[in-house]
């Protein structure tokens, strides 16, 4: 049976050249400790180790090791699956191989997680177990926590030394040990990218030994995003442009983007510095990748997009625009064009700081800045207001730029006169948004007052004036008046019965509430000096029996911290007793008078008739003031209008 590889991965090296890639399910780890071997999963997956070579029969007279279980007689490798290889698996003689070395080296995790690895890669031809093998190899890696990293470096430098031999043997215990450890400590993998990049570096010519070192790296990705991004921008992205390596590369990202859908936990690890060779590689045609997985890659972009630009688009964009702009040449290719115009409008729509970008690099990218402008004009109608008017300075700033260049008659004059033209035509889009209805309408209110004020200071009266006349003729103002009657002897009315019936009812509050608002206000007053009371021994407390914490706070914090609250609490301290307080007290004082005014206006006893009186007389003395006011401001239109 065909084994199918794991791990999202994961393309496995193969041994030799002619290698083609194959259906992969979970880690090999995983794989044989939770669930049956899946035998048509569809995702994509490393390249496929070489066939193995047929079985040779034993001959009588030689020896070898003798697997444990069934297959007897054959060696290590030789099984014909996954299935046999653990039959033949003897989980007791596992443990018991185990034990002799916790007793042999009892301080020294490493060789038992090193023999650990030995052993299952001389059993087993392909990795397939049970959930009792997964127990053994947790436990034993939780017991060697202080050795992990240089565990995972020996496996792999012994994978890499097994791939020099002619006939190495199988991998597949190593490959175990490395899923089941990066599956609950993913960070171990990126502790030291730099020196994995040197042996990429250094075995280059050897495709087999990099893509050993990327598939172990790689494992650290499929349980947490964020470690897996940092290898593939540490090792994987150096990388991209070599023939052999770039499927692996291209195929890890597809696989890891789709493990995790949820891109949050990957914001941040993408900048300018590896966005913009990533959209190199998508949209330049001619480059080290293939046409199939530069099309890959470019479905991959939006994702990329998204984890580049982060969870706050608007204070990082202005630092992608200027490479996004230096790209967008006339003769960059159509697909890349329209990506980087798309891209420059979401900098100007989102971070306003961009406008300020683009005002600063205008002089040096005039080709690349017309045809960003060309297609702001392009977009008007689907661009917001808010970038209307920060494009409004920003377009002027480029007209006052192109007439000192023409004038200059610097080189680029048609660039310069391609810069102004769309300069001029986005002015004029600008200045006409529209037909100022709200003007209009204000404007002939205004002057419609003044008509009818003039035309009543003419004729000295309203009822003798034309504009009586007219309202007369059409019927308007006898249809006024006769609402205005109606309206007014139902204000009457109105206010008759409030007169009737608040007086009557607002007696009964005042008498039923103002006993218990009495009450309330003594409560109150109580419950405030209590609570202050209780607020001031508790500080008198923490103050006499807790003085490590001043001194802590002293120890701990820095001097110019200390010193700013010092400066916070004197600022507090004069606010309140220069500020707070005094506007208090004269609020206090203030409600004092009113009050006192109130009782003696009432002749010491606060009733109903006497409440009503006041505020007749307040709103008696508030309409004079209005129609005095009316009165000026009439008398100063009528002056503006006549002339003086």
């Amino acid at each position: 049976m065909e084994w199918q590889w794991a791990l999202s991965s994961r393309l496995w090296p193969p041994r030799s050249r002619g290698w083609a890639p194959i259906a992969t399910s979970s880690t090999i780890f995983q794989l044989g400790f939770e669930r049956p071997l899946r035998k048509q999963n569809k995702e994509q997956v490393p390249p496929a180790a070489a066939p193995e070579p047929p079985q040779r029969k034993q001959h009588p007279g030689k020896s070898g090791k003798k697997p444990p279980g069934n297959e007897a007689g054959a060696k290590p490798g030789r099984c014909r699956s996954l299935e046999e290889a653990l039959k033949a698996l003897d989980l007791a003689d596992l443990q018991k191989e185990l034990e002799k070395s916790k007793s042999v080296f009892p301080e020294n995790p490493s060789v038992w997680v090193k023999d650990l690895a030995g052993y299952l890669n001389y059993k087993l031809q392909a990795p397939r177990s049970d959930p009792e093998l997964r127990s053994i190899i947790r436990s034993l890696l939780g017991k060697a926590s202080g050795v992990l990293e240089l565990f995972f470096d020996h496996c792999i430098y012994t994978m890499l030394q097994e791939l020099d031999k002619a006939s190495g043997e199988s991998l597949h215990g190593y490959r175990i040990c490395i899923q089941a450890l990066l599956l609950d400590r993913p960070r171990i993998a990126t502790t030291n990218l730099g020196k994995y990049l040197e042996v990429l570096r250094s075995q280059q010519n050897r495709p087999a030994k990099c893509l050993t070192v990327l598939w172990a790296l790689g494992q650290a990705g499929f349980s947490d995003l964020h470690e897996g991004l940092k290898v593939w921008l540490g090792v994987m992205l150096p990388v991209l442009g070599i023939k052999s390596l770039s499927p692996y590369a291209v195929s890890y990202l597809d696989r890891l983007l789709m493990m995790h859908p949820n891109l949050t936990k990957g914001f941040g690890m993408i900048g300018p510095k590896d966005f913009f060779p990533l959209l190199d590689f998508a949209f330049m045609p001619n480059n080290s990748l293939s046409p199939s997985l530069q099309e890959q890659l470019r479905r991959l972009y939006p994702r990329l997009k998204v984890l580049a630009f982060g969870a706050r688009p608007e204070a990082a964009l202005h630092t992608y625009f200027p490479s996004f702009l230096s790209r967008a040449t006339p003769a960059c290719p159509p697909a890349m064009k329209k990506e980087l115009l798309t891209s420059m409008s979401q900098c100007l729509s989102l971070d306003p700081l961009s406008f300020s970008v683009w005002r600063q690099l205008y002089t040096k990218h005039l080709a690349q800045s017309s045809l960003l402008l060309n297609h702001l004009l392009e977009s008007w109608e689907s661009s917001s207001k808010k970038v209307h008017q920060s494009l409004q300075e920003t377009v002027r700033s480029f007209k006052v730029t192109n007439e000192e260049l023409a004038a200059r008659g610097t080189g680029g004059d048609q660039d310069v006169a391609a810069c102004d033209t769309a300069c001029k035509e986005l002015l004029h889009k600008m200045k006409g948004r529209g037909f100022p209805w709200s003007r209009l309408l204000l404007v002939l209110l205004v002057l419609a007052a003044g008509f009818v004020l003039h035309d009543v200071q003419t004729h000295g009266s309203f009822q003798a004036s034309s504009s009586a006349r007219l309202l007369r003729s059409s019927g308007i103002l006898p249809a006024s008046q006769l609402a205005w009657q109606k309206v007014s002897l139902g204000c009457l009315e109105g206010y008759r019965w409030l007169e009737h019936s608040l007086a009557q009812h607002g007696s009964v509050a005042v008498s039923v509430l103002w006993p218990q608002l009495e009450l309330l206000w003594k409560a109150s007053g109580e419950m405030a000096r209590d609570v202050s009371q209780q607020c001031c021994s508790l500080l008198s407390w923490l103050h006499g029996n807790l003085p490590w914490l001043s001194d802590c706070l002293q120890n701990r914090l820095p001097e110019a911290l200390l010193h700013f609250a010092e400066c916070v609490r004197e600022l507090l301290l004069f606010l309140l007793r220069s500020c707070l307080l005094p506007l208090l007290q004269g609020l206090a004082a203030v409600l004092q008078r009113g009050w006192q005014s109130c009782l003696d206006s009432c002749n010491g006893a606060v009733t109903w008739e006497c409440v009503r009186d006041h505020l007749m007389s307040f709103t008696y003395s508030s309409w004079i003031y209005l129609q005095n006011a009316t009165l000026a401001l009439k008398n100063w239109a009528l002056a503006m209008i006549s002339g003086h």
